[in-house]
């Protein structure tokens, strides 16, 4: 048996682990979250709710955690702890609670779960997804102009000695 998953602490980065992608939320005690949900997204829908990372708007949303993360890991994140100071506790509940039921603009780029729950913690705006994700785009890329070039290299070199 397992041992359980201790409680959050109100203000905490909740990760969870989508099967492509991580979804973002923040706790803000007795077992609730406040998170991005786009229109719609099914709570604990898993990779079904990857299709509403192509809305553009969101509704912020007050759930518990174990209706949010279905049958999906999480864990508390607060990675960014070491870089920026994160604000009182109190605060990250009342701006979260503050924004339940409104409807925001959601890019997947600029404006997901991740950036919504880092503005709330830390007053920074991050998604390292994002960053990741675009890095991984630029080696990749920067990696096929390298194995064209050295393509078009040897393809030369065979031809220099026809």
């Amino acid at each position: 048996m397992r041992a359980p998953i201790p409680e959050p602490n109100p203000g905490d980065l909740i990760e969870i682990f989508r099967p492509l992608y991580r979804h973002w939320a923040i706790y803000v005690g007795d077992g609730f979250v406040v998170h991005l949900a786009p229109p719609s997204e099914i709570a604990g829908a898993g990779a079904a709710s990857l299709m509403s990372a192509l809305a553009d708007k969101a509704i912020v949303k007050k759930e518990l955690l174990y209706d949010v993360a279905g049958r999906d890991k999480y864990h508390v994140h607060n990675k960014h702890d070491d870089k920026y100071a994160p604000l009182p506790p109190n605060k990250i509940v009342q701006r979260a609670e503050a924004l339940v039921g409104q409807e925001v603009l959601y890019k997947l780029t600029s404006d997901n779960c991740e950036h919504f729950v880092n503005e709330l913690r830390y007053g920074v705006s991050r998604s390292d997804q994002v960053r990741d994700a675009v890095m991984a785009v630029g080696i990749a890329g920067v990696g096929m102009a390298a194995l064209g070039l050295i393509g078009v290299m040897l393809s030369r070199n065979k031809q220099q000695k026809q």
